[in-house]
C-alpha cells in the first residue's frame, strides 16, 4: 500500500488542505510554484517559468524517484539551488508558502490535484488536456469558480501571435464561406513499442500512487510514462493529445461553438498486434450549423494533407488556409477574383514562454478575463474531444442537447459521461 493512503483520500485531502489558504491572494513579488509531475512537459515548462526572475520553484513531486532527482539536478543547474522533494502530491497543495501548482502528471491524475489546489488558495497551470471525461472539467470549472482561483491550461499555441494572426484572417471574411475545417494529426514519431510482458514494478516508483483512482493493474512499461495516453485508464489516444490543440483552434476560428451532432469511424488499423487500445486510426465528424469540423489522425505515418504531419485547414470559398506549427498560408481559390493568398511565413515562437508570461501576468494582476486559456474554455475544448471518443468508443451517431447540455443518448451519458474512479477515489462534489 502506498504512502498515500486510497482509503483516506476521500475523507481527508480536500477538507485538510482548504485550510491552508483558501483566502491567500496574489503574489507582490515572488511567485512559488509546486510542481506535481515530472515527466517531459514539465521540463518546458519549469524552462519557461524559470525564465521569469521572479519565480522559484520551492517542491517538485513525483512517485518516479529518477524522475524527481533529474528535475532537482536540471533546476539546481538552472537557479543553483535544489528544491524540496516529495512523492505525495498534498504535501505541495497543503504548504502555505506556494503560490501556484503546476501539474504535469499523466491525464487521470489532472482533475484531484487541480480542485484539491483551488479549494487551497492556490492557482493552477495545468497540462493538457485539462480532463478525462466530460463530469471532471466541469467539476474543475466549478472548483476554480466556487474558490475564485486562476486556472491556465497547458495549450501554449493560444499564446503565439501567428496562431492569433490566422484566426484573424479566417474570421476576416476574406476566405469567404467556410464550409468545412480540417483538423489533422498524422505523427510518425509515435513508435512501435511492442507488447511487453507484465513485470516488476521499477525500484523507486510508489506504482500504487502511480495509479490513484485508475483500476489496480500489474505493471506493465508499455502502460507506464509516455505510453500511458494510449489507454482507456488514464487517457484518450490522440484524440485527446492532440485533438485539445488542434480543435481548440477550429472552434476559436469558428467561435467556439458546440456541435449538434458527432459520429466517429477508426480502429487498430495499422498496428492491431501492439499492446495498445486507443485507436491509431480515426476519422470524426462534427456536425455545427452552416459548417462540419472534421478529426483525422493516424499514427505511425506522417505524410498528412496539404503535405503536413498537422494542421487545421479552414476550409472557404475563395481559398483555405492552413495553419501547424510552422506558421500559416492561404491557398487561394482558382477561380477566386479577390485576391487572398498568402504565402507561408516561417515561425520560431511557439508560444510556451508567453503563455506562461500571460499566466503569471494574471496571477498577479487577478485580472481573470486576461488569461489566454482559463479552465473553462480548456473544459469546453475537452469536452468536444471526449465527445469524439464516446462516438467512437459507442459506435453510435450522438446528438447534443444544448439545453440539457448532455446527450440525448442517456445510456451514452450513464457509461461515459464520467470515468469511473477505482481504489476508493471519488470525483469531489464542489
Amino acid at each position: 500500500m502506498s504512502e498515500f493512503s486510497r482509503r483516506t483520500f476521500v475523507g481527508s485531502t480536500l477538507a485538510s488542505v482548504i485550510a491552508a489558504g483558501a483566502a491567500k491572494s496574489a503574489p507582490s513579488d515572488r511567485v512559488r510554484i509546486g510542481l506535481i509531475g515530472c515527466g517531459g512537459i514539465s521540463v518546458s515548462d519549469c524552462n519557461a517559468f524559470l525564465a521569469h526572475p521572479e519565480s522559484e520553484i520551492a517542491v517538485i513531486c513525483d512517485v518516479d524517484d529518477a524522475r524527481i532527482a533529474a528535475t532537482a539536478a536540471r533546476i539546481e543547474k538552472l537557479r543553483g539551488k535544489s528544491p524540496e522533494a516529495v512523492k505525495d502530491f498534498r504535501r505541495v497543495v497543503e504548504r502555505k508558502d506556494i503560490d501556484v501548482c503546476l501539474i504535469c502528471t499523466p491525464d487521470h491524475w489532472h482533475a484531484l490535484p487541480t480542485i484539491a489546489a483551488f479549494q487551497a488558495g492556490k492557482d493552477v497551470y495545468v497540462e493538457k488536456p485539462l480532463a478525462t471525461s466530460i463530469a471532471e472539467g466541469r467539476s474543475m470549472c466549478d472548483a476554480a469558480a466556487r474558490y475564485n482561483r486562476i486556472g491556465q491550461m497547458g495549450t501554449h499555441w493560444r499564446s503565439a501571435d501567428y496562431f492569433r494572426e490566422a484566426v484573424e484572417m479566417v474570421q476576416s471574411g476574406k476566405l469567404g464561406k467556410v464550409r468545412q475545417v480540417r483538423c489533422t494529426a498524422y505523427l510518425d514519431w509515435i513508435k512501435d513499442c511492442g507488447a511487453p510482458p507484465d513485470g516488476p514494478v521499477p525500484p523507486g516508483v510508489d506504482y500504487d500512487m502511480w495509479l490513484g483512482p485508475a483500476p489496480l493493474r500489474p505493471f506493465n512499461p508499455n502502460r507506464f510514462h509516455f505510453n500511458f495516453r494510449w489507454f482507456w485508464d488514464y487517457a484518450g489516444g490522440l484524440m485527446t493529445d492532440w485533438g485539445v490543440h488542434l480543435l481548440d483552434y477550429g472552434l476559436i476560428g469558428m467561435n467556439m461553438p458546440i456541435p449538434k451532432t458527432v459520429s466517429a469511424l477508426g480502429g487498430r488499423f495499422a498496428y492491431p498486434d501492439l499492446f495498445e487500445e486507443t485507436p491509431d486510426t480515426l476519422t470524426t465528424l462534427y456536425e455545427f450549423d452552416g459548417f462540419n469540423m472534421v478529426w483525422d489522425s493516424a499514427l505511425g505515418i506522417d505524410n498528412g494533407p496539404y503535405g503536413r504531419e498537422h494542421g487545421i485547414a479552414y476550409i472557404g470559398n475563395n481559398g483555405t488556409l492552413i495553419l501547424d506549427r510552422n506558421g500559416w498560408e492561404v491557398i487561394e481559390e482558382s477561380k477566386n477574383k479577390n485576391k487572398v493568398s498568402k504565402p507561408l511565413a516561417k515561425v520560431t515562437d511557439n508560444g510556451v514562454e508567453e503563455h506562461w508570461k500571460n499566466f503569471i501576468g494574471v496571477v498577479k494582476s487577478r485580472k481573470f478575463d486576461d488569461l489566454h486559456c482559463p479552465v473553462q474554455a480548456a473544459a469546453h475544448v475537452a469536452t468536444i474531444a471526449q465527445m469524439g471518443n464516446i462516438a467512437y468508443r459507442s459506435g453510435k451517431k450522438l446528438e447534443w442537447n444544448d439545453a440539457a447540455a448532455e446527450f440525448n443518448e442517456k445510456a451514452v451519458n450513464h457509461e461515459y459521461w464520467i470515468k469511473e474512479y477505482h481504489n476508493g477515489y471519488k470525483l469531489p462534489k464542489v
